[in-house]
């Protein structure tokens, strides 16, 4: 892995000779690697071992999304803010589902760092919700899905937030919804 600074160096040194191609009169060579100098400059932004964790996680792969994360030795030197968050955006996911105070730790750094898609950091949100509904602060629960719903413009979360809101439903009434069977099938 290359650092953000040595992307950048290596991109202009492309580009200082491509400019050298093209006053030497060989057009091609200089649209080639200013092509080439294009991947440097795309992979400043966007890092090549998230982009690899990502198609991990597309099949489900989480020990290999692990092992493509674990290349990235300091994230904060490493990769763009953004890129940082998408960095622990991914490792919140991965181990939401073993560890719930190691998530929410992850999905809140991922937050206060910034996604650049809403419908990632609404669901980031949505796993926050979903957190603090599990550790009983129903009103941060609350706020978080609301602020999720909100995000989610191309309704690509709407089952899941419903049901999020349903689940909150049907846990501030579980007495009353099974108690009331309970006595129509008492008198019958």
């Amino acid at each position: 892995m290359y650092n953000k600074i040595i992307k950048l160096i290596i991109a202009f040194g492309i580009i200082g000779y491509a400019v050298y191609q093209f006053v030497e009169g060989n057009i091609g060579n200089g649209i080639m690697f200013i092509l080439l100098s294009l991947i440097f400059i795309f992979l400043y932004f966007k890092n090549e071992f998230i982009l690899l964790a990502f198609l991990r996680l597309r099949k489900q792969d989480f020990v290999g999304a692990k092992k493509w994360l674990d290349m990235i030795k300091n994230p904060s030197s490493a990769l763009v803010k953004k890129q940082e968050g998408y960095y622990y955006y991914l490792h919140g996911i991965m181990v939401s589902q073993t560890n719930m105070n190691e998530a929410e730790k992850h999905f809140k750094k991922a937050i206060s760092l910034g996604l650049s898609m809403d419908h990632d950091l609404a669901m980031a949100k949505l796993n926050l919700a979903g957190i603090a509904f599990s550790k009983r602060r129903k009103v941060e629960a609350k706020l978080l899905l609301s602020e999720a719903q909100k995000l989610d413009k191309r309704n690509m979360l709407s089952d899941q937030i419903k049901m999020m809101k349903d689940n909150m439903k049907r846990a501030q009434m579980p007495n009353q919804h099974y108690g009331g069977q309970n006595q129509q099938r008492g008198r019958r």
